[in-house]
Order: structure tokens, then sequence, then C-alpha cells
């Protein structure tokens, strides 16, 4: 099975962008469909972008929707978000999922999950 790891989060300023990297550890991740969900502190964990495992089937949340892009390059076994126009909304702890079921962008399918990368957005 596969244990995503993600990297690159940290504090930034509203309006600025940040680049969110998924790694797969004992596994590649070319084999599942992988997806970016978030938490804020007292709310429920919300999707943010899913991905088929060929790259050519998306979906964004509404809240990041036109603001988010996601990607994936199997060969180097890792999957991307970019987020730009962050917003002080955005400060969560994004985590990196995935699933070896068809592609969903509902949270309940995802089984492998890594252990979330804190993104503090400043206003």
């Amino acid at each position: 099975q596969v244990q995503p790891v993600e990297s690159g989060g940290g504090l930034v300023q509203a309006g600025d962008s940040l680049r969110l990297s998924c790694a797969g550890s004992g596994r590649s991740l070319s084999s599942y469909v992988v997806g970016w969900f978030r938490q804020a502190p007292g709310k429920e964990r919300e999707l943010v972008a899913t991905i088929s495992r060929s790259g050519m089937v998306t979906n964004y949340g509404d809240a990041v929707n036109g603001r988010a892009d996601i990607s994936r390059d199997n060969t180097a076994n890792t999957v991307t978000l970019q987020m730009n126009s962050l917003k002080p909304e955005d400060t969560a702890i994004y985590y990196c999922a995935a699933t070896p079921r068809s592609y969903s962008s509902g949270i309940e399918a995802y089984q492998y999950w890594g252990q979330g990368t804190q993104v503090t957005v400043s206003s």
C-alpha cells in the first residue's frame, strides 16, 4: 500500500501562491486516484482537488475553483497542488490522500492519508 507524504506548506500572505507536493512512499502513486483535502480548525475536512490516475480528469472544491490546479507526474511519483490568490480562509491543514478505487471526489473513498501540511495565510 502507498503512504502519501506531503510537503510545501508554510506561512504566506494573502494574494500569494503556494505549491504543495505529494509523494508516494512504499508504492508508486501512479496506481492510485489522488486527492487533496483540507481541514481548518473547528471545521470538517473538505475537498480541495482530485485527479485521476492518468491525470486527464480533475475536480475542484467550490472554495478553490479557479484558484487551484492539480497535476501529477507518474514518472516522478508526485502529485502537485498549485494554489493561487490565497486568502486567509485558505488557512488549514492540507492532506494528500490516495485510493485504489474508481475515480471519486468523495472523501469517504480515500483510504490512505498523509500526515498533512499546515498552510497559513496572513491578511
